[in-house]
């Protein structure tokens, strides 16, 4: 395919729905009304419970913070039925891997920027994302949790967030309780705050990006929790600069300095409420300038040759994405599971040989893969439809820097007229 030049048309030919899947998203926003008050305080609950439900609260002095391990279980199925209809409360008594996919689907989970959205200068905000372990932040009942997405425990401690330490100035009733949003970095131990779910029993899923990260700046720094460590506050929480997607902003997060190690860009909608899986209104985008791991790597961090994609074994053989309705990317015979003794459930690793994936019309019509084996079990969902073609542009096409750019207004003279000019 012959490289993109800059003297062109500001849209590449969209090659996915990505676009038309936002417009729905939003939609639906408008149109739901759901329960995000009592969800977010039964979120709160569980993530502080499980696993060690029963077990009675410990002193600061003596809390562990070595992360727990991930204890490997059988993948047996639950009397429960289907994972996603589990009551909130149930959470807290699932083991294994039914509550590693269940905490890993709580969070709100970006698709890969395949296609350059409409109206990113005025509709989305820009940052750079941090490198590190995504995680959910809890405080309640005198005590701060983080758990991974995967649902194991990161770290328990105190904090500065409310009811987060057991403090004087800090008691509140049980019904005050913060749920963050955070990547934690390790190389300055700090948690960098992505997003606000809920503050002091007040929840956000609702309300817009615009809302949520206003209210996230002004009330976390009045917390105290953006101040160094100390004996009621063991971790440093971080807020990160975010700009509006015109084409100072998308500059200063794509070559700014920041503290942190960058791992790509992050694009937030607006107007997207907080909601749980895979949403369009989240983009994650990287190049070589702005992370270090664009293609990714095997366990050695090695590139492999060709791509790896994860997907999920269905009852009559299909293999899916992680998405929400999932993308059909082939099928396996019945005699092929049986000698290979896979099961509904299983997540499949396959590689893409040199047929590659074929589009058309901006469908994916056909992906020639190689079956490579079972996936470990501490993996909770299979590669999103997003993931696998932004892996796929970025070995052959990738979506360049100055496609974003050119999208926004940052056009030759000779286009300035077909694109309106962002300040």
């Amino acid at each position: 395919m012959a490289p993109h030049e800059i003297r062109r048309p500001f849209k590449r030919p969209a090659i996915s729905d990505q676009q038309k899947r936002r417009e729905l998203s939003l939609q639906r926003q408008a149109q739901n009304r759901t329960e995000a008050q009592q969800q977010a305080r039964r979120l709160a609950s569980s993530i502080l419970s499980f696993p060690n439900q029963n077990s009675e609260p410990q002193p600061f002095e003596s809390i562990d913070l070595v992360p727990e391990p991930i204890v490997e279980e059988p993948e047996t199925e639950t009397d429960a039925g289907d994972i996603s209809e589990i009551d909130i409360r149930q959470a807290a008594r699932l083991k294994g891997f039914e509550a590693r996919r269940w905490f890993a689907s709580q969070l709100m989970l970006p698709e890969w920027m395949i296609d350059v959205p409409d109206r990113l200068s005025e509709d989305w905000y820009v940052f750079a994302r941090p490198a590190g372990k995504r995680c959910f932040i809890v405080s309640s009942n005198g005590t701060t949790v983080s758990r991974l997405r995967n649902g194991s425990l990161l770290h328990r401690f105190p904090s500065a967030l409310p009811n987060g330490a057991r403090t004087k100035e800090g008691s509140r009733s049980a019904q005050s309780y913060c749920i963050l949003d955070c990547i934690f970095h390790e190389l300055d131990q700090t948690y960098y705050v992505i997003d606000m779910v809920c503050w002091a029993g007040i929840s956000f899923y609702e309300c817009t990006a615009e809302f949520r990260f206003f209210w996230m700046n002004s009330k976390l720094v009045e917390s105290g929790a953006c101040e160094a460590p100390s004996t009621y506050h063991r971790y440093r929480f971080s807020l990160i600069p975010v700009y509006n997607c015109d084409h100072e902003g998308l500059q200063i997060a794509y070559t700014g300095a920041v503290p942190y190690v960058k791992d790509g860009l992050l694009f937030y909608n607006k107007h997207a409420h907080y909601q749980t899986g895979n949403t369009p209104l989240v983009l994650v985008w990287k190049d070589e300038t702005c992370s270090q791991y664009v293609i990714d790597t095997d366990n050695k961090g090695q590139v492999p040759n060709q791509q790896q994609v994860v997907l999920e074994l269905q009852d009559n053989g299909q293999l899916v994405t992680s998405d929400d309705p999932p993308v059909v990317l082939g099928c396996l015979n019945a005699t092929f599971i049986q000698e290979t003794g896979l099961h509904s459930g299983n997540l499949v690793r396959f590689a893409v040989n040199d047929g590659g994936l074929t589009f058309v019309d901006g469908k994916l019509e056909k992906a020639d893969l190689h079956y490579v084996g079972k996936v470990h079990r501490a993996r909770a969902f299979a590669d999103s439809y997003s993931k696998i073609v932004f892996q796929y542009m970025a070995r052959h096409s990738p979506l360049r820097i100055e496609h974003l750019f050119a999208s926004i207004g940052t056009v030759s003279e000779h286009e300035s007229n077909e694109v309106e000019m962002v300040g």
